[in-house]
């Protein structure tokens, strides 16, 4: 009898566990997506302020790699100016948020996290090319996003921080593209 009390107090306690831990299987971001559902946010601004605040803060992250492992010195300067800048509009951006009690997350989306641990692994010239690559890719991906909720988002703050973020991603994305171009 022992055994089997034994037995079923394991079995509940490995359950009770498991369902415990069901929502940190999910990262960051998708817990600040939930959040913002179960706060009736529009869907669209709720997407973009999650997906803007992860991107942001990767790019800090990724400025700071630079900043280390690069052996271009355009690399590693534009690396600064990533952290510099985007920084600023991350600080910026979490003021917003915390105004409209929007969720934004506190951690890389686990995509992002990918990014970041993919090129800590690397450096040098290979840093180099790898961090050029994904700048150029994800500054055109930014754009999109920030320019589709300078027009679309119903939120008039987020509207007008998208808005005035945008030429500073531009900038970016040229600087990074030409600093792409001189490498080949």
């Amino acid at each position: 009898m022992k055994k089997v009390s034994l037995f079923l107090m394991l079995v509940l306690g490995a359950w009770t566990f498991q369902s415990c831990n069901t929502t940190s299987n999910k990262d960051s971001a998708e817990q600040a997506e939930d959040a913002n559902e179960k706060k009736d946010m529009p869907e669209d601004d709720s997407e973009f302020a999650v997906k803007a605040a992860s991107g942001g803060m990767m790019e800090v992250e990724l400025g700071k790699l630079a900043q280390q492992k690069a052996q271009n010195q355009k690399v590693k300067d534009f690396g600064a100016m990533m952290v510099t800048d985007h920084s600023k509009a991350n600080e910026e951006f979490k003021t917003i948020a915390a105004s409209k009690n929007m969720t934004i997350p506190a951690t890389l989306s686990d995509e992002h996290q990918k990014h970041v641990d993919d090129l800590s692994k690397l450096s040098g010239a290979e840093f180099d090319k790898e961090y050029v690559k994904l700048m150029v890719d994800d500054h055109k991906e930014d754009i999109d996003l920030f320019k589709d909720a300078s027009f679309n988002a119903k939120d008039p703050d987020i509207k007008a921080f998208a808005g005035k973020t945008l030429p500073t991603l531009q900038k970016h994305h040229d600087a990074i593209k030409a600093i792409q171009d001189g490498m080949k």
